[in-house]
């Protein structure tokens, strides 16, 4: 199955969303345990930017899950 990169960043950020919003976390909570400015986590979860690695893994840390937590969903 081909996945276009707009897909899969839209979903990855509709997936963060969803994560935080369980762990009844705004977006400025998980930018300060991110360390990361809230616009930043705003534009990842709006698919506005293609975030790093590095970020992601900061992101599951705040979370606290692990990474590959962060790629588990569906393609919509």
């Amino acid at each position: 199955m081909d996945i276009s990169e707009e897909s899969f960043i839209a979903n990855l950020g509709v997936h963060i969303r969803q994560l935080r919003e369980k762990k009844n976390m705004s977006q400025q909570d998980l930018a300060n345990d991110c360390a990361i400015p809230k616009s930043q986590v705003a534009r990842i979860e709006r698919a506005k930017i293609n975030t790093t690695v590095r970020t992601l893994i900061k992101i599951a840390n705040a979370l606290g899950i692990e990474p590959k937590e962060l790629m588990d969903f569906s393609i919509k």
